[in-house]
């Protein structure tokens, strides 16, 4: 330090040359400064949803969670891993680290969670991966309520009607319901009548599944027309079911 003071001292020109010279190349610099008041950031995350039918939480956690956790948690650019494991349903939720390549990691997990795939249950169904970039806090809540319809009426209002409008606006990235109550049918199996017919719940479950399903037939064609065709195989009312033959 003491040679440059003493230099410059020496040979005071040499001074302003090094100083303008300074000056100009800061000059420079500022005018190619980005200025944003919100700066360009990517804040991404994963989330892998994975659903075995009738298995309890302890048993989702065991046996899905945390193979697929011990898999992921390998792959670079993750910030922190949180999940949950309910009743028939497993959800890891990955956050990546501040700008880093949502698709490269995406392409890393998904190549991680098909890796564990043969240590899963049999029955498990294929795990879901979803990316979701941008900001991870809802931005707003709607309530909807009525007088008169049914709440599961309602869920399907707002499936049919409201979620699809609400997605399709511009700058909308996801559009979820929270709480849903979807039309659904209850059926308790009678243990004494199952013994009595030789049938297991097994059996049962095979009988809905095989006879409540919508099938596609294909479509018509004709000189002017096309028209779709399906079969009305499902069942829509509680009789249907209660005739249902096992």
């Amino acid at each position: 330090m003491k040679f440059f003071t003493d230099l410059f001292i020496r040979r005071p020109v040499l001074a302003v040359v090094v100083s303008t010279l300074i000056l100009v190349l800061g000059l420079k610099a500022v005018g190619s400064l980005p200025v944003l008041e919100y700066p360009q950031t990517e804040n991404a995350t994963i989330t892998i949803t994975t659903t075995y039918p009738g298995a309890s939480p302890d048993v989702i956690a065991g046996f899905i969670t945390t193979p697929l956790e011990n898999a992921v948690s390998q792959v670079n650019g993750i910030d922190d891993i949180t999940s949950s494991s309910l009743t028939s349903q497993s959800v890891i939720t990955i956050n990546l680290v501040l700008n880093h390549n949502a698709d490269s990691a995406l392409t890393e997990i998904s190549s991680k969670v098909n890796s564990v795939l043969n240590q899963l249950p049999t029955g498990t169904q294929q795990p879901v991966l979803v990316l979701t970039v941008g900001q991870t806090i809802d931005a707003m809540y709607i309530a909807f309520r009525s007088s008169v319809l049914q709440p599961n009426q309602i869920t399907d209002y707002v499936t049919r009607v409201v979620q699809p409008q609400l997605q399709a606006v511009n700058g909308v990235q996801t559009a979820e319901i929270l709480g849903p109550q979807n039309f659904a049918m209850r059926v308790w199996l009678d243990p004494t009548k199952l013994a009595a017919y030789g049938l297991t719940a097994s059996d049962v479950n095979a009988a809905l599944a095989n006879n409540d399903f919508i099938a596609a037939l294909g479509n018509t064609k004709g000189q002017m027309t096309q028209i779709s065709l399906t079969a009305s195989t499902g069942l829509h009312s509680v009789a249907e079911f209660e005739n249902l033959i096992v």
